[in-house]
């Protein structure tokens, strides 16, 4: 291990192209996992927030919060289901929002709704909102006005709300009337009569099963045998948001592609390393180390190689972090951090072991022979 070590120190020039090609893939590696996380993050903080463990839409909407549609006689039927301790009525509009002293339109998701989201105060008064942070960037500020949709409806920010944006649009949350009038100016095909909402967020009581709760739920909505609410899991709901799968699925591929190609870069690298220094090898287990030592030194050159490429890594994608445009839903965290650089060093490793059989059959006596 110490010889290993010292060949590192003495010779680093040699291990240059492995550190190299493996911090690009590292870098590419922590740049796809950010774009998922901030994809996924910026298009489903405002169900996550959502305190009820399910939700409820109209059969026919497909699981999605703008095509459905949930009447008040139904809600009173879902609050009556065993296992239910409460609903809450939600609603969302896809609006432009135009921030106080500026003419160009930023993306904003305008939710009424009734409480219980995690991080989002009671209902405000008329007229005001709270409002996710993303907006801050774009010089929205605390006291400052919102015009909403192209109207302008006027709405005052009472304050910020971290994580409760929805398909990358910031959560601009008002009570179910304003939201009613907000939808009034941007899709007034869109408006539901007062009592209704497009979702019911539901509570289930404490011990009861929320998979049972949501049969249950549906059973009891029927109407001559065919259903008339759809009820997910708030994992599901989220899993239905269009494109979340698919973008998860999409980019876990290229991530497993990208950490294929890291082992092999390792791979072959240590490969040509141990042909290389196959006489060496055969002096070393002349005399008397052993195939194991020799392939724990492998193992550590690796772990070296890909630790170091890990840091020049991190450094660079944070550099890269600071100078991307804010449109681009790029999320560094730390956690994804630990992750690609655990993933990183078992693909290193994997990587090296291919070189362990050719150290193991080495003989002494025809290396040192052939090297002479």
């Amino acid at each position: 291990m110490r010889l290993a070590l010292r060949e590192m120190l003495r010779r680093p020039g040699r291990f240059t192209v492995a550190v190299g090609m493996l911090t690009l893939l590292a870098v590419l590696l922590l740049l796809l996992g950010g774009l998922l996380d901030g994809l996924a993050t910026g298009s489903t903080g405002a169900v996550r927030a959502q305190e009820g463990e399910l939700l409820t839409f109209s059969a026919t909407s497909r699981d999605s919060f703008v095509r459905s549609q949930i009447g008040a006689d139904t809600r009173t039927e879902v609050a009556a289901v065993p296992g239910v301790r409460s609903t809450s009525g939600l609603g969302v509009t896809l609006v432009g929002a135009r921030v106080q002293g500026r003419e160009e339109f930023e993306n904003a998701a305008v939710w009424g709704y009734e409480g219980g989201v995690r991080g989002v105060p009671a209902p405000p008064p008329a007229g005001e909102a709270w409002v996710d942070r993303r907006l801050e960037a774009a010089g929205a500020r605390v006291g400052g006005t919102l015009r909403l949709g192209p109207t302008g409806v006027p709405v005052r920010i009472r304050g910020f709300v971290d994580d409760t944006s929805y398909l990358l649009q910031a959560g601009v949350w008002v009570t179910p009337s304003e939201w009613r009038r907000v939808t009034a100016t941007v899709r007034p095909d869109r408006i539901l009569p007062p009592g209704s909402f497009q979702v019911l967020s539901v509570d289930v009581a404490s011990g009861a099963d929320p998979a049972r709760v949501a049969a249950a739920i549906d059973r009891a909505t029927r109407v001559d045998g065919a259903d008339t609410t759809s009820t997910l899991t708030k994992q599901a709901a989220i899993d239905a948001i269009p494109g979340v799968t698919s973008q998860r699925s999409t980019f876990t591929s290229i991530i497993n592609t990208t950490l294929l190609v890291a082992a092999v870069v390792v791979a072959l690298f240590f490969a040509l390393l141990t042909l290389e220094r196959t006489a060496l090898y055969g002096v070393l287990k002349a005399i008397g180390a052993s195939s194991t030592q020799i392939v724990r030194g492998l193992f550590v050159q690796a772990v070296v190689v890909a630790a170091i490429a890990l840091v020049i890594a991190e450094v660079l994608t944070l550099g890269l972090g600071a100078v991307i445009p804010r449109e681009v839903p790029l999320l560094l965290e730390p956690s994804r951090a630990v992750t690609s650089a655990i993933s990183v060093l078992v693909a290193a490793l994997a990587g090296s072991a291919i070189s362990v059989r050719r150290i193991i059959r080495i003989d002494p006596a025809t290396a040192i022979g052939g090297g002479a």
